[in-house]
Parts: C-alpha cells; structure tokens; sequence
C-alpha cells in the first residue's frame, strides 16, 4: 500500500521512534533563604519610610520657608515690635467656658492667628480699651481679617458684664482657670498679664507678646500702627500655607 505514515514524526527522518522520547530539559531556580527574604524585606520597609519622609518634607517645606524667611531671613535695620517667645509654647489642653456657659477647648481654636488679651469679667476702662483695641487692628487687616481671631480670656469668675456682649459678637470670650493659663501665658518684667496682648499662630503656638499700649489715651496710635505692621508681617510670611477659616475637624 502505497502513502505516507502519518504517525511518524517525521517521514523523511530514519531515525528508530525511541531516539525522539528525549526528556524534558527544565531549569530549577533556588529558593532564597529566610535570612535573603528577611533583607529583601528590610530594604522594601526601610525605602518605603524614606519615601513617605520626602512626601511629608514636600508638605511641610511652605510652612518651613515661610517660618525661616520671617525669623532667619530679615533685611537689615527691621525689627519687630512685638517680642518673639523662644521656644514658643502650644496651646494648652485648657477647657474654659463662653459667656453661655458652653465648654470650649482652648486647643480647638488651632487653624488661625489668634490674638489674645486677659482680663477679668468686671472688665474695666483698660480692659474696654483693650478689647477695641484688638477689634479694630483685626478690621484694619482688611481682606486678611478673616485669618485672625480676637479672643479674651477671662481668669475670674466675675460675669461677663451684659453691656458688653454687643461690642463681642465677633469676639472668642472664655473664662479659663488662671493657674492653668499662668503656665501658659506670662507677661514681660514688670508688667501683669493683663496689660499686654499676644499672639498665636495657626499651629496654635504662642509665639509673639506685644509691648503694653498706652491706654490713657482713648487708642495709642503709634504702637497700635506698630503691632498692626508686626500683624501683616507674619501673614504676609505664612500666606502659602495658612487660609481664612478653621480646617474641618
């Protein structure tokens, strides 16, 4: 019968069938070993913390610059009117109460500059002066009013008088423990707690105290134009990071 074996591998090939089952050729790799795992994993962890370190440096460089430019990088001849408070001193984990009697932590209110003055509930001329004081050099910020706060801080339990609460409706009032706000907020020599103001940042660090104001007259011009400077200064120096309004907690 005449044809092709079809069930040879090759037809043409005289080779005997057996010379074809030839064994698989397979290349075996070798495990690693524990302590070759264990460094491989060492060095994942070890690039992994690096990168997350460079993500946290990228976020952290606007305020680093802006902190270094207004503290390290001064023209010659400026100078601050206010006292810088080195090393400065965060916020308190102080609970103090509104004239309504809620309860506010002093570290919530973190998120923008706060600028601070202390008097007693019975709040007397200078206290009242003061207070507009304040008002007025957070108007005279203009757009920037927005990213400052003015807070009183009341150390005595005397209320708050009722003919008052008007001139604060845009004011922060509490009444706060004066032993815990003594180891917080001290006065320069010579002077008391109440005659001076003082300023937070938005990381909520105490970190500026301001000369007392004359208060005989009804507003001391000259130093309240000074601390106004001192205001746009260091908004000026956070602008790229620091925005109007608090960040949702």
């Amino acid at each position: 019968m005449s044809g092709t074996n079809s069930s040879h591998p090759d037809a043409g090939d005289r080779r005997p069938p057996e010379a074809f089952d030839e064994p698989l050729g397979l290349t075996v790799h070798s495990m690693p070993t524990p302590q070759e795992a264990a460094a491989g994993s060492a060095g994942r962890t070890l690039r992994g913390r690096w990168q997350m370190m460079a993500v946290l440096l990228v976020c952290a460089a606007p305020v680093v610059a802006s902190y270094f430019t207004y503290y390290v990088v001064r023209p010659e001849g400026r100078r601050n009117y206010g006292e810088l408070i080195e090393p400065q001193r965060p916020l308190p984990d102080l609970t103090g109460t509104t004239p309504a009697g809620q309860p506010v932590n002093l570290r919530s209110l973190k998120g923008q500059w706060l600028l601070v003055s202390v008097a007693g509930g019975a709040c007397d001329a200078a206290c009242e002066k003061h207070l507009y004081l304040q008002r007025q050099l957070r108007e005279g910020l203009g757009k920037d009013k927005d990213r400052v706060d003015w807070v009183w801080l009341v150390p005595d339990a005397t209320p708050v008088r009722e003919a008052l609460l008007p001139a604060l409706r845009q004011a922060t009032v509490l009444r706060v423990d004066p032993t815990q706000l003594a180891q917080w907020l001290t006065p320069s020599a010579g002077h008391q707690l109440h005659d001076q103001l003082y300023l937070v940042d938005p990381l909520g660090n105490w970190m500026m105290r301001f000369p007392p104001v004359n208060l005989a007259a009804k507003v001391d011009a000259s130093s309240a134009a000074r601390i106004k400077k001192d205001l746009e200064r260091v908004l000026r120096a956070s602008a790229s990071w620091d925005e109007a309004g608090r960040p949702a907690q």
